[in-house]
């Protein structure tokens, strides 16, 4: 196997067979790898006619696509989000790409949803990307075998592992940038509330890099802290211990 498409799972019935479906025509060239962090639904049983494997993993996204790639046979890793879809073609892409100075990368996103500022917020994901060369898990990274076990795997943290990774890599490799688009669900800003989402992931990412410990930062991800108080609090969201 050259290629393992790994996915961590949580409860994720309603979308993880129309991602599956979409993988079909590619097993003959990659397995298929999904990594539950032992979900109370159907997750699992809708899965296993699907995938190669289906395994359990303590919970956690970090630790769910460490168990996987650990379990792994393929040469390149392939980290993808149970709600987002890779472009047909995205093991050829891939494959074109990589070499020895260039061994990971992540593919431009495309958010799926009505709202005109989804496209914005699509290509300002990729524009600061590119500009820093950190890619989030919706834009679909990709990696050797071999620098991911050089970069240390994914850091077991609550929140951020991916920007740690990618920081990790990036000292090692050049990333790759490819044009060619994963569609991913715009489901949690719809939910959330467009503008409260950009604020809230903004916040996250501006106390991460003053020092935030990222369990805090997962409580305030996971709970949706920032939709239920004024737009003029952010900045006690920002520095919390200014108001303590």
């Amino acid at each position: 196997m050259k290629f393992s498409i790994i996915i961590p799972t949580l409860n994720e019935e309603q979308n993880i067979k129309s991602c599956l479906l979409a993988l079909q025509h590619l097993r003959s060239e990659c397995e298929i790898i999904i990594v539950d962090g032992d979900s109370g639904d159907n997750t699992q049983k809708i899965a296993k006619p699907l995938a190669d494997k289906v395994i359990i993993s303590p919970k956690g996204r970090a630790k769910q696509m460490n168990h996987g790639a650990k379990q792994a046979k393929g040469e390149i890793f392939i980290f993808l989000h149970a709600d987002t879809y890779l472009p047909k073609n995205a093991l050829q892409l891939i494959q074109q790409k990589i070499s020895n100075d260039r061994q990971w990368g992540r593919f431009d996103i495309q958010l799926i949803g009505n709202h005109p500022m989804y496209k914005v917020i699509a290509q300002m994901m990729n524009w600061r990307s590119r500009l820093t060369g950190i890619a989030t898990g919706d834009q679909v990274i990709f990696v050797t075998r071999q620098i991911f076990e050089l970069a240390g795997q994914y850091t077991e943290i609550n929140l951020m592992e991916d920007i740690v990774l990618c920081k990790a890599l990036r000292k090692i490799n050049t990333p790759i940038y490819l044009k060619d688009k994963v569609i991913s669900s715009g489901r949690r800003w719809e939910h959330n509330g467009l503008y409260k989402t950009i604020l809230l992931m903004c916040t996250i990412r501006l106390r991460y890099a003053l020092g935030a410990d990222p369990k805090v930062l997962a409580h305030l991800y996971n709970n949706n802290m920032l939709t239920q108080f004024k737009f003029s609090d952010w900045w006690k969201q920002i520095y919390p211990s200014i108001t303590d």
